[in-house]
Protein backbone atom coordinates (compact mmCIF):
# COMPACT_ATOMS: atom_id res chain seq x y z
CA UNK A 1 0.00 0.00 0.00
CA UNK A 2 1.14 4.04 -0.81
CA UNK A 3 2.23 5.97 1.91
CA UNK A 4 -0.39 8.09 2.38
CA UNK A 5 0.57 10.47 4.56
CA UNK A 6 2.66 12.22 1.79
CA UNK A 7 1.59 13.57 -1.69
CA UNK A 8 1.99 11.27 -3.84
CA UNK A 9 2.38 11.17 -7.86
CA UNK A 10 5.44 12.78 -10.00
CA UNK A 11 6.51 16.63 -9.07
CA UNK A 12 4.66 18.44 -11.96
CA UNK A 13 4.82 21.76 -12.79
CA UNK A 14 0.91 22.46 -12.68
CA UNK A 15 1.44 25.78 -14.48
CA UNK A 16 3.84 24.49 -17.27
CA UNK A 17 0.94 22.22 -18.13
CA UNK A 18 -2.18 25.04 -17.83
CA UNK A 19 0.05 27.21 -20.02
CA UNK A 20 0.13 24.59 -22.30
CA UNK A 21 -3.19 23.34 -22.23
CA UNK A 22 -4.57 26.79 -22.76
CA UNK A 23 -1.92 27.19 -25.66
CA UNK A 24 -3.06 23.41 -27.57
CA UNK A 25 -6.83 23.64 -26.66
CA UNK A 26 -7.77 24.97 -30.47
CA UNK A 27 -5.89 21.89 -31.64
CA UNK A 28 -6.87 19.54 -28.77
CA UNK A 29 -10.19 17.92 -30.36
CA UNK A 30 -8.06 16.63 -33.64
CA UNK A 31 -5.30 14.94 -31.38
CA UNK A 32 -7.42 13.42 -28.81
CA UNK A 33 -7.58 10.13 -29.97
CA UNK A 34 -6.70 8.88 -27.26
CA UNK A 35 -9.19 10.15 -25.13
CA UNK A 36 -11.78 9.13 -27.25
CA UNK A 37 -10.71 5.60 -26.96
CA UNK A 38 -10.46 5.68 -22.93
CA UNK A 39 -13.82 7.53 -23.08
CA UNK A 40 -15.47 4.77 -25.34
CA UNK A 41 -14.17 2.10 -23.26
CA UNK A 42 -15.52 3.87 -20.15
CA UNK A 43 -19.34 4.22 -21.56
CA UNK A 44 -19.49 0.32 -21.84
CA UNK A 45 -18.34 -0.06 -18.26
CA UNK A 46 -21.21 2.32 -17.92
CA UNK A 47 -23.43 -0.17 -18.96
CA UNK A 48 -23.44 -2.69 -15.93
CA UNK A 49 -24.30 0.38 -13.05
CA UNK A 50 -28.13 1.43 -12.86
CA UNK A 51 -28.19 4.76 -11.92
CA UNK A 52 -29.96 7.96 -12.60
CA UNK A 53 -27.64 11.08 -11.62
CA UNK A 54 -29.18 14.69 -11.55
CA UNK A 55 -26.09 16.25 -11.46
CA UNK A 56 -23.04 15.37 -13.66
CA UNK A 57 -19.37 16.35 -13.29
CA UNK A 58 -16.87 16.19 -16.43
CA UNK A 59 -13.40 16.92 -14.90
CA UNK A 60 -11.27 17.31 -17.97
CA UNK A 61 -13.28 20.15 -20.46
CA UNK A 62 -16.38 18.39 -21.36
CA UNK A 63 -16.04 17.19 -24.38
CA UNK A 64 -17.53 13.91 -23.15
CA UNK A 65 -20.43 15.45 -22.12
CA UNK A 66 -22.07 14.77 -25.05
CA UNK A 67 -22.03 11.13 -24.68
CA UNK A 68 -23.05 11.41 -20.82
CA UNK A 69 -25.80 13.90 -21.83
CA UNK A 70 -27.22 10.95 -24.44
CA UNK A 71 -26.88 8.35 -21.61
CA UNK A 72 -28.16 10.51 -19.24
CA UNK A 73 -30.65 13.39 -20.41
CA UNK A 74 -32.25 14.62 -17.17
CA UNK A 75 -29.01 15.25 -15.62
CA UNK A 76 -27.52 18.77 -15.54
CA UNK A 77 -23.90 18.69 -16.53
CA UNK A 78 -21.05 20.38 -15.80
CA UNK A 79 -17.27 20.96 -16.99
CA UNK A 80 -14.64 21.85 -15.12
CA UNK A 81 -10.71 22.32 -16.46
CA UNK A 82 -8.39 24.35 -15.05
CA UNK A 83 -7.25 25.75 -18.32
CA UNK A 84 -10.26 28.31 -19.69
CA UNK A 85 -9.28 27.62 -23.54
CA UNK A 86 -10.27 23.91 -22.82
CA UNK A 87 -13.98 25.22 -22.32
CA UNK A 88 -14.80 27.48 -24.46
CA UNK A 89 -16.38 24.51 -26.85
CA UNK A 90 -19.16 24.82 -24.67
CA UNK A 91 -22.64 26.25 -26.00
CA UNK A 92 -23.48 29.53 -24.37
CA UNK A 93 -26.49 29.09 -21.79
CA UNK A 94 -30.10 29.44 -23.85
CA UNK A 95 -32.74 31.52 -22.15
CA UNK A 96 -34.72 30.37 -19.97
CA UNK A 97 -37.95 29.66 -22.64
CA UNK A 98 -35.77 27.10 -23.93
CA UNK A 99 -35.28 25.39 -21.17
CA UNK A 100 -38.89 24.41 -20.72
CA UNK A 101 -38.39 22.72 -23.92
CA UNK A 102 -34.57 21.13 -23.69
CA UNK A 103 -32.37 19.80 -21.30
CA UNK A 104 -30.03 21.88 -18.90
CA UNK A 105 -27.25 23.41 -20.79
CA UNK A 106 -23.85 22.37 -19.63
CA UNK A 107 -21.94 24.65 -17.28
CA UNK A 108 -18.33 25.58 -17.55
CA UNK A 109 -16.07 25.90 -14.16
CA UNK A 110 -12.37 27.24 -14.10
CA UNK A 111 -11.15 25.11 -11.27
CA UNK A 112 -8.68 23.14 -10.25
CA UNK A 113 -9.60 19.38 -9.42
CA UNK A 114 -7.80 19.61 -6.05
CA UNK A 115 -10.22 22.15 -4.91
CA UNK A 116 -13.42 22.22 -6.40
CA UNK A 117 -15.71 25.19 -6.01
CA UNK A 118 -18.69 22.87 -5.68
CA UNK A 119 -20.85 22.27 -2.55
CA UNK A 120 -20.53 19.02 -0.07
CA UNK A 121 -22.54 15.81 -1.63
CA UNK A 122 -23.64 18.05 -4.96
CA UNK A 123 -23.16 15.72 -7.42
CA UNK A 124 -23.99 12.38 -8.15
CA UNK A 125 -21.65 11.17 -10.86
CA UNK A 126 -18.27 12.22 -11.54
CA UNK A 127 -16.31 11.52 -14.45
CA UNK A 128 -12.62 11.44 -15.34
CA UNK A 129 -10.84 10.80 -18.23
CA UNK A 130 -6.92 10.75 -18.84
CA UNK A 131 -6.85 13.42 -15.58
CA UNK A 132 -5.34 11.75 -12.89
CA UNK A 133 -2.29 11.52 -13.66
CA UNK A 134 -1.25 15.43 -14.36
CA UNK A 135 -1.92 15.39 -10.99
CA UNK A 136 0.84 15.96 -8.40
CA UNK A 137 -1.29 15.20 -5.32
CA UNK A 138 -3.98 12.51 -6.84
CA UNK A 139 -4.61 11.51 -2.85
CA UNK A 140 -5.90 15.17 -2.31
CA UNK A 141 -7.73 15.53 -5.67
CA UNK A 142 -9.43 12.19 -4.83
CA UNK A 143 -10.85 13.14 -1.75
CA UNK A 144 -11.46 16.45 -2.90
CA UNK A 145 -13.71 14.26 -5.39
CA UNK A 146 -15.10 12.19 -2.46
CA UNK A 147 -16.07 15.32 -0.66
CA UNK A 148 -18.55 16.91 -3.92
CA UNK A 149 -20.38 13.61 -3.93
CA UNK A 150 -23.27 12.96 -2.48
CA UNK A 151 -23.94 9.23 -0.71
CA UNK A 152 -24.41 6.83 -3.49
CA UNK A 153 -22.83 8.79 -5.76
CA UNK A 154 -20.03 7.22 -8.08
CA UNK A 155 -16.31 7.94 -9.20
CA UNK A 156 -15.67 6.87 -12.87
CA UNK A 157 -12.34 7.67 -14.37
CA UNK A 158 -9.67 6.45 -16.79
CA UNK A 159 -5.77 6.87 -16.40
CA UNK A 160 -2.79 5.52 -17.50
CA UNK A 161 -0.31 3.17 -15.74
CA UNK A 162 3.58 2.90 -15.37
CA UNK A 163 4.19 1.31 -18.48
CA UNK A 164 2.90 3.87 -20.93
CA UNK A 165 5.31 5.42 -22.95
CA UNK A 166 8.08 2.87 -21.66
CA UNK A 167 9.82 2.84 -25.12
CA UNK A 168 10.09 6.79 -24.42
CA UNK A 169 11.88 6.32 -21.04
CA UNK A 170 14.06 3.70 -22.52
CA UNK A 171 15.35 5.80 -25.34
CA UNK A 172 15.67 9.27 -23.50
CA UNK A 173 15.87 8.11 -19.78
CA UNK A 174 14.19 7.86 -16.65
CA UNK A 175 13.10 11.51 -16.07
CA UNK A 176 11.76 11.93 -19.98
CA UNK A 177 8.42 10.19 -19.10
CA UNK A 178 5.94 10.76 -15.86
CA UNK A 179 6.32 8.01 -13.14
CA UNK A 180 2.79 6.97 -13.68
CA UNK A 181 0.85 5.31 -10.56
CA UNK A 182 0.45 1.43 -10.66
CA UNK A 183 -3.59 0.55 -10.68
CA UNK A 184 -3.19 -1.32 -7.21
CA UNK A 185 -1.78 2.05 -5.94
CA UNK A 186 -4.44 4.26 -7.70
CA UNK A 187 -7.10 1.63 -6.04
CA UNK A 188 -5.58 2.15 -2.29
CA UNK A 189 -5.98 6.43 -2.92
CA UNK A 190 -9.27 5.77 -3.95
CA UNK A 191 -9.68 3.61 -0.24
CA UNK A 192 -7.77 6.06 1.61
CA UNK A 193 -9.78 8.95 -0.04
CA UNK A 194 -12.48 7.96 1.90
CA UNK A 195 -14.31 5.71 -1.13
CA UNK A 196 -15.59 2.30 -0.92
CA UNK A 197 -16.01 -0.91 -2.82
CA UNK A 198 -13.28 0.24 -5.91
CA UNK A 199 -13.45 -1.64 -8.85
CA UNK A 200 -10.07 -1.27 -11.21
CA UNK A 201 -8.73 -3.23 -14.05
CA UNK A 202 -6.05 -2.57 -16.86
CA UNK A 203 -5.21 -3.09 -20.57
CA UNK A 204 -2.79 -2.67 -22.75
CA UNK A 205 -3.20 -0.61 -25.61
CA UNK A 206 -0.09 -0.56 -28.38
CA UNK A 207 -0.05 2.75 -30.81
CA UNK A 208 1.74 2.14 -33.91
CA UNK A 209 3.91 4.83 -35.87
CA UNK A 210 5.40 4.81 -39.12
CA UNK A 211 7.13 7.82 -38.27
CA UNK A 212 8.76 8.06 -35.19
CA UNK A 213 8.94 12.06 -35.04
CA UNK A 214 4.44 11.80 -35.93
CA UNK A 215 4.62 10.79 -31.71
CA UNK A 216 6.34 13.82 -30.54
CA UNK A 217 4.12 15.58 -32.54
CA UNK A 218 0.60 14.14 -31.08
CA UNK A 219 2.18 14.53 -27.48
CA UNK A 220 2.72 18.37 -28.52
CA UNK A 221 -0.72 18.82 -30.12
CA UNK A 222 -2.50 17.60 -27.01
CA UNK A 223 -0.40 19.45 -24.57
CA UNK A 224 0.96 15.90 -23.39
CA UNK A 225 4.74 16.28 -22.96
CA UNK A 226 7.00 16.26 -20.03
CA UNK A 227 5.97 18.56 -17.18
CA UNK A 228 8.36 17.00 -14.57
CA UNK A 229 10.32 19.57 -12.48
CA UNK A 230 13.44 17.34 -12.52
CA UNK A 231 12.76 17.34 -16.23
CA UNK A 232 16.03 17.88 -19.09
CA UNK A 233 16.15 21.59 -19.37
CA UNK A 234 18.20 22.16 -22.17
CA UNK A 235 17.30 21.60 -25.81
CA UNK A 236 17.32 17.95 -27.59
CA UNK A 237 20.53 18.64 -29.01
CA UNK A 238 21.19 16.82 -32.96
CA UNK A 239 23.03 13.63 -31.97
CA UNK A 240 21.21 13.00 -28.54
CA UNK A 241 17.84 13.63 -31.12
CA UNK A 242 19.87 11.11 -33.47
CA UNK A 243 20.25 8.32 -31.05
CA UNK A 244 16.61 8.38 -29.94
CA UNK A 245 15.07 7.91 -33.38
CA UNK A 246 17.39 5.28 -34.38
CA UNK A 247 16.57 3.43 -30.99
CA UNK A 248 12.97 4.00 -31.91
CA UNK A 249 13.95 2.44 -35.18
CA UNK A 250 15.26 -0.51 -33.91
CA UNK A 251 12.21 -1.13 -32.64
CA UNK A 252 10.24 -1.21 -35.68
CA UNK A 253 8.22 -4.81 -36.83
CA UNK A 254 8.15 -6.64 -39.90
CA UNK A 255 4.33 -3.93 -40.74
CA UNK A 256 6.65 -1.15 -40.98
CA UNK A 257 5.19 0.22 -37.84
CA UNK A 258 6.73 1.20 -34.33
CA UNK A 259 4.75 -0.12 -30.86
CA UNK A 260 4.09 2.09 -28.02
CA UNK A 261 2.57 1.19 -25.10
CA UNK A 262 0.37 3.05 -22.96
CA UNK A 263 -1.42 1.14 -20.30
CA UNK A 264 -4.89 1.74 -19.64
CA UNK A 265 -6.19 1.96 -15.86
CA UNK A 266 -9.64 2.14 -15.29
CA UNK A 267 -11.69 2.26 -12.05
CA UNK A 268 -14.86 3.40 -10.26
CA UNK A 269 -15.81 3.34 -7.11
CA UNK A 270 -18.64 4.58 -4.40
CA UNK A 271 -19.22 6.71 -1.84
CA UNK A 272 -21.28 5.65 0.88
CA UNK A 273 -22.58 7.00 4.33
CA UNK A 274 -20.26 8.48 6.56
CA UNK A 275 -19.54 5.93 9.45
CA UNK A 276 -17.86 8.94 11.78
CA UNK A 277 -18.13 12.80 12.20
CA UNK A 278 -15.44 14.94 12.05
CA UNK A 279 -14.48 15.18 15.01
CA UNK A 280 -14.35 11.04 15.38
CA UNK A 281 -17.59 10.39 16.55
CA UNK A 282 -19.14 7.21 15.48
CA UNK A 283 -22.49 7.38 13.80
CA UNK A 284 -25.08 5.51 14.62
CA UNK A 285 -28.09 5.15 12.40
CA UNK A 286 -31.47 4.35 14.02
CA UNK A 287 -34.64 3.06 11.70
CA UNK A 288 -38.04 2.98 12.97
CA UNK A 289 -39.45 -0.53 12.73
CA UNK A 290 -42.24 -0.76 10.38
Amino acid sequence: MPDTSTPLGPDLDSALIRRRAERTAPAYPAHRFLAEETAQRLLERLDYLRITPRRVLDLGGGNDLPALRARYPQAEAIAVDFAPARLAHLAPRPSWLSRLVRHEPTTGIVADAHALPLATGSVDFLWSNLLLHWLAEPLTALAEWQRVLAVGGTVFFATVGPDTLRELREVLGPTAVHPFLDMHDVGDLLMAAGFADPVMDMQMLTLRYRDPARLWQDLRASGATNARRDRRRTLTGKVRWQRALAALEARREADGTIPITVELVFGHAWKTAPKTLPDGRAVIRVHRRP
